[in-house]
């Protein structure tokens, strides 16, 4: 522990600084405990998770050690105007090994599904959009956010980028899509045909082939509760298995370079209802946890969003953080090396706060307001701000309170603790949830990009 708070000590001294001093950065970088992260038992790895765990060693992220994954949101291009060309002109696409496309959908008949066609490949993007600053002509067959995602990666050769499928609001329908042997082979040839092969409706055959080089798995939850309306069971648990397994298995038929990653809950009920923690981790590339949402406007008492150590004073029956959620995973039978570590782009924030100390875990009146939602703020707008900011080197965590609204965000300096942490504890790297929600410089992509590499 003394060795892990050193780092984070160091990581935050150097907050201010890394982007213009890399040997700073670097300090952090070489601060490990153990940097050699544990390999998968062979003997302990099913026949298809030893063809994917030997496949998976020579194809992610070039020869990044550490995958940084962020979340491009498909409706960003709409009132946040943020497009595929931001991530070039902030930066932000050559500091990461993983671009995450959020979301495809799961319907009602089994199969996989556009959640807006006109957002993905029907809208033509007029050059100043574009990220060769080339307009989408008329008579172009694929237009709109994936043809953009091409014309990025032929910048970014080394940038992978994968289509998330799920989501809040895409989930539904994932237990019944999963039911059988029939139903999970109908749904994993949808989606390897529409995604990974490119045959989009009404569209060229193979129209949009090679844009995406796998999926991401966000089906929330498999056994537990979801949005309303979801359809849960208790054999959702193995239903997932058995549908990563043949996902897997007609990925690697159509291309055995693909990737399978997915995102985990940070709960531990969740994850039990859920999730067959070992088998999973044998049949992915890597997880990315939930390292968010650990406390929010939901509850009437303010909190962390998603601090990075658990802290004593925490008054909830639970006491969350990522430091946690790990340990959950790794006790659960998860290789730390394919642990890739969820952080926040935004913050979670409470109204009606009455404190005569900081505002943490003090009673609220609701959520406060934000621009795209009430309870929650981007990064980008939280930074600028008034109001009094805390930070706990212990927990590693910054907070916000003005004497009514309290939020909890994470800033560069924050992301370069858990960077720390990550390389200290021989984890995967790092996912932000999402890229629009960061600074036009993207500084938390880069506080994140100068030590986890």
């Amino acid at each position: 522990m003394r060795r892990l708070l050193l780092a984070v000590a160091l990581a935050t001294g150097i907050a201010a600084t890394a982007a213009s001093s890399p040997a700073l950065a670097a300090q952090a970088r070489t601060a490990q405990d153990d940097p050699a992260a544990p390999a998968v038992s062979t003997a302990d790895v099913s026949a298809a998770g030893d063809a994917q765990a030997e496949a998976a060693r020579g194809r992610t992220g070039g020869h990044d050690r550490y995958k940084r994954v962020g979340y491009f949101i498909q409706w960003g291009i709409y009132g946040r105007n943020f497009q595929v060309k931001d991530l070039e002109t902030s930066g932000a696409a050559a500091k990461l090994t993983h671009v995450n496309y959020a979301f495809g959908f799961v319907g009602a008949e089994g199969t996989c599904y556009s959640a807006d066609p006109w957002a993905d490949w029907q809208r033509g993007v007029p050059a100043e959009q574009s990220v060769d600053g080339v307009a989408d002509g008329d008579d172009q067959a694929l237009k709109g956010n994936l043809n953009q995602l091409r014309k990025l990666k032929a910048k970014h050769p080394n940038l992978k980028v994968l289509i998330s499928l799920g989501g809040w609001s895409g989930s539904k329908y994932f237990s019944d899509a999963v039911l059988t042997p029939q139903s999970r082979a109908k749904l994993a040839a949808s989606c390897v045909d529409l995604w990974l092969k490119g045959n989009l409706p009404d569209l060229p055959q193979g129209a949009a082939a090679g844009v995406f080089d796998g999926i991401d798995l966000d089906w929330e939850w498999p056994g537990s509760a979801g949005n309303d309306g979801n359809v849960i069971r208790p054999e959702d648990k193995q239903n997932f298995t058995l549908f990563l397994a043949e996902l897997r298995r007609q990925m690697t038929a159509a291309n055995r370079d693909s990737e399978l990653t997915a995102f985990l809950p940070a709960a531990t009920a969740k994850i039990d209802a859920g999730f067959e923690v070992a088998p999973v981790f044998r049949l992915l590339d890597f997880a990315t946890v939930q390292g968010y949402d650990l406390h929010g406007s939901w509850e009437l008492r303010t909190g962390h969003n998603g601090n990075l150590l658990t802290d004593r004073k925490d008054p909830n029956a639970v006491r969350y953080s990522v430091d946690q959620t790990v340990r959950d995973y790794v006790s659960r039978g998860a290789p730390k090396n394919k642990i890739v570590v969820g952080v926040p782009a935004y913050g979670q924030g409470w109204t009606g706060v009455r404190s005569t100390g900081n505002g943490l875990y003090a009673p609220a009146t609701g959520p406060a307001h934000g621009t795209f939602g009430d309870g929650t703020e981007d990064y980008k707008i939280l930074a600028a701000k008034p109001g009094k900011r805390y930070r706990d080197l212990l927990t590693g965590t910054l907070w916000l309170y003005d004497g009514n609204e309290f939020w909890s965000y994470d800033d560069p300096a924050v992301l370069l603790e858990k960077a720390a942490y990550i390389r200290l504890k021989g984890l995967g790297g790092s996912m932000m949830w999402s890229l629009d929600q960061d600074d036009a410089k993207a500084s938390l992509t880069s506080a994140l990009y100068s030590v986890l590499r």
